[in-house]
């Protein structure tokens, strides 16, 4: 630390040091941390003031606490003039500028000391082995406040040794373990005390405990066996009804499947009287597509011709009645002589048919046996499917079966000289004849 009066007009400095420039056009004293500045030499005045963190070893000799025993303690401090705040930084350079670093540290070392004394002095020896931590706050708080009026921070503070030169420690610590010895040995005798006890008591509740256990295991044995009695009655029971009810199911869906099976042999049953109705239907319409019909027609067409005959023999009878009304007499003998031709005619065909031997009657019904068999059974011969309905009490052949078809055949056959007669009026000898 010095002053000077500059020969140049800049000066610099490190941010570990304050620059004062004081004199001329100052009313106060400029300070400066880690920079630069223009001084008019030999006018204005140059100091420095170091701002480097120092180390103080404080050491209380021999300083009586409150009950009058001396210790001896030493401490280690860390202080350094503040430069965050201008106040305190001209504070200490109102105090420091003119002092050495030396100087400084005894000024800082002897208030840490004085400090350290009197909270010394305001504790016990207990208090002050035993939390040093509280001694050191103490230390350092009322320190810093009066260090700070000077510009000068703690940083921080340590009790790093304490000294007991009477063995006032010693002392309390012999007197402490005699005391720590026989409540050892009362400890120890009261724990064998309460072990045996406990270990007693332990005994009888593990005891009691045991047969409790025990009694509480057959209880519950004996519930578990009740109850697996009763669930496996009730698992037995519900397996029964569940093969019960299966059973009854599988019957039911058995039974349904067989009333299906009826139902669909009915329906097919059904469907072939169906079939079978509609083919006798088809075979009906075919019969009298294939008899009825052109007999109908030939029918109506010989009707049809009739009529148109009448109305032609009408128109000419009407056209013609007087030619005809002068042949009248002569046709009429022409035809009553014809009508006894033909009647003649025809006498002489029934005798020729009397004359006819049985041989050639045969003959003749064998020749056309075969055309008649042949259209009768036409309709049967395109059928393809006859079923045949039967007595179960009637001996076969009997009114049922194929014969029963040969029959109807044959009946047909029989009757058709009969409808011959009635449809062309042949004579009934010659159809009794036909018969023999």
């Amino acid at each position: 630390m010095g002053c000077c009066c500059c020969k140049i007009g800049f000066i610099t400095g490190g941010p570990n040091e304050a620059i004062v420039v004081s004199g001329c056009f100052r009313p106060k004293p400029k300070l400066l941390v880690g920079g630069w500045t223009f001084v008019c030499p030999c006018i204005q005045k140059i100091q420095r003031l170091s701002l480097n963190l120092m180390t103080l070893q404080v050491a209380s000799p021999r300083v009586y606490t409150v009950h009058g025993v001396p210790l001896s303690v030493t401490g280690i401090a860390q202080v350094k003039i503040t430069s965050n705040n201008e106040e305190m930084l001209r504070a200490a350079v109102e105090q420091f500028i003119d002092k050495t670093d030396k100087e400084i540290q005894d000024v800082a070392r002897a208030t840490l000391e004085g400090h350290q004394r009197a909270i010394m002095g305001a504790m016990t020896v207990d208090e002050i082995f035993k939390d040093r931590k509280k001694f050191s706050q103490q230390v350092f708080d009322v320190a810093s406040t009066d260090l700070v009026n000077m510009g000068i921070q703690v940083i921080s503070y340590t009790l790093r040794d304490i000294k007991d030169e009477e063995s006032y420690m010693e002392s309390m610590g012999q007197a402490r373990t005699s005391e720590v010895r026989r409540d050892a040995r009362i400890g120890e005798a009261e724990c064998t005390r309460d072990k045996m006890i406990d270990t007693a008591l332990s005994e009888e509740a593990r005891t009691a405990a045991r047969l409790l256990n025990d009694t509480q295991i057959e209880m519950y044995k004996r519930d578990f066996l009740v109850k697996k009695a009763v669930y496996d009655q009730e698992v037995e029971t519900a397996r029964a009804e569940a093969e019960l009810a299966y059973r009854l199911q599988a019957a039911r869906i058995q039974q349904r499947i067989e009333e299906e099976t009826r139902n669909i042999d009915i329906v097919e049953r059904i469907k072939q009287i169906e079939v079978q109705e509609e083919e006798i239907k088809r075979r009906e319409k075919e019969l009298e597509a294939r008899i009825k019909a052109p007999a109908e027609a030939e029918k109506f067409r010989v009707e049809v011709l009739a009529e148109a005959n009448r109305l032609k023999a009408v128109h000419e009878a009407n056209a013609e009645a007087e030619a005809k009304a002068l042949k009248g007499d002569a046709e009429a003998f022409a035809i009553n002589v014809k009508g006894q031709a033909e009647a003649e005619q025809m006498a002489k065909k029934a005798d020729a048919y009397k004359d006819y031997n049985k041989a050639a009657k045969v003959a003749m019904w064998m020749d056309t046996l075969p055309l008649m068999a042949a259209e009768v059974a036409a309709p049967v011969a395109q059928t393809n499917s006859i079923r045949m309905v039967m007595d179960s009490e009637s001996a076969p052949g009997d009114g049922a079966g194929p014969a029963a078809l040969t029959r109807e055949i044959l009946d047909i056959m029989e009757s058709i000289p009969d409808k011959v007669t009635e449809s062309t009026g042949l004579p009934s000898y010659l159809v009794d004849s036909l018969k023999a």
